[in-house]
């Protein structure tokens, strides 16, 4: 996928499954679009994207 961030080798983006968690899907509506997915997968998703954040220079404001 280009370097994108994956899932455990899956071709599903980290991004798209924060994305969708987001967006006001609940864990279970997650799992019920991409059905290879399990519960920690999602955890994982989000855990990896907080790291990220952590890790860069972000600007004072998020956009709405």
């Amino acid at each position: 996928m280009s370097g994108v961030p994956c899932i455990r080798g899956l071709r599903i983006p980290v991004a798209t499954v924060v994305g969708m968690i987001a967006d006001g899907m609940s864990a279970t509506e997650v799992l019920a679009e991409l059905p290879d997915l399990d519960e920690d997968d999602i955890r994982g998703a989000l855990r990896f994207a907080a790291e990220a954040v952590r890790e860069q220079q972000l600007p004072l404001v998020i956009p709405a």
